[in-house]
């Protein structure tokens, strides 16, 4: 545009300021911007056009000054009326060409040539204005300094505090948890109370009381440590130092820690956890399996809709983006899988299991070579060569997950034998075939709803990042910040589409509710 002669943008709705980059139009001789909504004041950047013969920048929202460099012009017309100009207007030039210059509907300029019959500029009085708005100036970027130095005083105290031994600790209400105490609220440890199971140990629900007053209970889940498994010690360690230094709403809370001796004198260890009512997500993308595993469940099925799973995928993406970049140092959770991820009343995903979870040193900020286990599917292929400990092996996991949940198999199915992977399943189908790996439970969803198929680009979008982070070159793989981010966007614009598509005519319930 440096050897544009003319510009013509009025009667538009085009806002905001004149970009500064607009003085290199260098050959410009006619602008015209008029009837617009541009703001801000006239850039000093225009001097440069000195060669404008017209300008017409009327009926916008500029303010300020009027630019004196205008008086030296060559203009033959100069329209800035019904602008928010303000102060004395230049004197020389088109100013003083009472034909060639329009400025009215600025009320608060003065001053200019005497043919113009505006009120005299009252000098004092204006540097009075000027000095108040630089003591305003002033104060504001004090208290901003203030604000900023209390944050800083703020952060180091909290840094300080996290170096310093923290003891989790129940509420006044369950104060000391001894053996005894964890042995009654489940029963014995009996069987019925048994929700899940590990490689270092299992976890039963449990019924806290307070002594002395029934009514109190509180419902938590128990996780107990077969100290007699190698490593089980150690990854009661890695969960206590990780858990009692974060806190976030999508990772599992800890209420308390159960160090102590059974009755036959042997070491006990447990960790005392929220309860999930819902179990773990892999319940739910697999409810077959479930029944095999449960007796007495009549029948339950239980089925999660797309809207459930893109929530799920956001929430255990932000857990992630938490541990790698919010923490006073980047932590690896190092075994990120459905099992791993439990769900409340509300169906809000919590990460948990964070017995393989590694803290990344300075000297060490991206990856460490810590020997390191997992689950097989899930774990990174780097970490089978070298061990590496990084937060791009969490991602590849995460790719996995988002496989797993939006295909409704897991990266262990039958189907994968050989050289064949859940990745490369997907990554053969896409994105010409990708109805073909869909979960069947999700096309029925969306189909039953949405005649176009539009809301069909939620689960490609998502497996396409799925296969991004799932690539075997590491460096190569997403930032969980990125995937967090993108993954909100995309949250955003399905529930966009999804409040279009529910008129009378279109019922989204299957969509919007989850199914047991």
């Amino acid at each position: 545009m440096r050897n544009l002669n003319g510009l013509d943008l009025s009667n538009n709705m085009l806002s905001g300021e004149i970009p500064s980059t607009f003085g290199s139009c260098v050959s410009l001789v006619f602008v015209y911007m008029g009837n617009n909504n541009f703001e801000g004041n006239i850039p000093n950047s225009l001097q440069a056009l000195k060669g404008l013969a017209e300008l017409n920048l009327s009926f916008n929202k500029f303010y300020g000054e009027i630019p004196k460099f205008l008086a030296s012009f060559k203009l033959q017309i100069l329209d800035l009326s019904h602008n928010n100009l303000v102060g004395e207007v230049p004197i020389g030039g088109v100013f003083n060409n009472g034909s060639g210059l329009s400025i009215i509907g600025n009320n608060k300029i003065c001053g200019g040539s005497s043919m113009l019959k505006l009120p005299n500029c009252d000098v004092e009085n204006m540097n009075k204005r000027k000095r108040s708005i630089i003591l305003v100036v002033c104060g504001f970027l004090g208290l901003v300094l203030l604000v900023i130095l209390l944050m800083l005083l703020y952060l180091f105290n909290q840094k300080r505090k996290a170096k310093q031994p923290i003891v989790p600790i129940l509420s006044k209400k369950f104060p000391n948890l001894s053996y005894k105490t964890l042995l009654e609220a489940t029963n014995g440890f009996s069987s019925m109370n048994l929700i899940g199971y590990g490689a270092f140990g299992t976890v039963y629900n449990g019924v806290l009381k307070q002594e002395g007053d029934r009514d109190s209970k509180l419902i938590v889940a128990i996780k107990i440590f077969d100290l007699e498994h190698c490593g089980a010690l150690k990854s009661f360690m890695a969960e206590c130092e990780v858990l009692r230094s974060i806190k976030h709403r999508n990772i599992i809370k800890i209420i308390t820690v159960c160090s102590s001796i059974d009755y036959q004198g042997n070491d006990f260890k447990a960790l005392v956890y929220e309860y999930m009512v819902n179990g773990s997500l892999d319940d739910w993308l697999h409810p077959i399996d479930l029944m095999d595993k449960v007796e007495g469940m009549n029948g339950m099925s239980r089925s999660l809709n797309l809207c459930k799973r893109v929530d799920i995928a956001v929430d255990v993406a932000f857990a992630l983006d938490y541990l790698h970049h919010h923490c006073y140092g980047p932590i690896v959770h190092g075994d990120l899988k459905p099992s791993n991820v439990l769900l409340d009343d509300q169906m809000v995903a919590h990460v948990s299991d964070f017995g393989m979870a590694k803290f990344l040193s300075e000297a060490c900020t991206n990856s460490c070579t810590i020997g390191v286990k997992g689950t097989i599917g899930y774990v990174p292929p780097e970490y089978g060569l070298g061990n590496e400990v990084s937060t791009s092996g969490d991602v590849y996991s995460y790719g996995i997950f988002l496989l797993e949940m939006f295909t409704g198999k897991r990266p262990t199915h039958q189907m994968f034998e050989g050289n064949l992977t859940l990745h490369d399943f997907v990554e053969q189908s896409f994105p010409n075939q990708v109805t073909n790996v869909i979960d069947h439970v999700l096309l029925e969803d969306i189909y039953s709803v949405d005649n176009d198929s539009v809301l069909l680009n939620v689960p490609i979008s998502i497996l396409k990042i799925a296969l991004s982070c799932s690539i075997e070159n590491p460096k190569q793989r997403l930032d969980m910040g990125y995937v967090a981010r993108k993954l909100s966007s995309i949250k955003m614009i399905f529930r966009t589409r999804l409040k279009q598509l529910r008129t009378p005519s279109n019922d989204t319930s299957l969509l919007f509710s989850s199914q047991r």
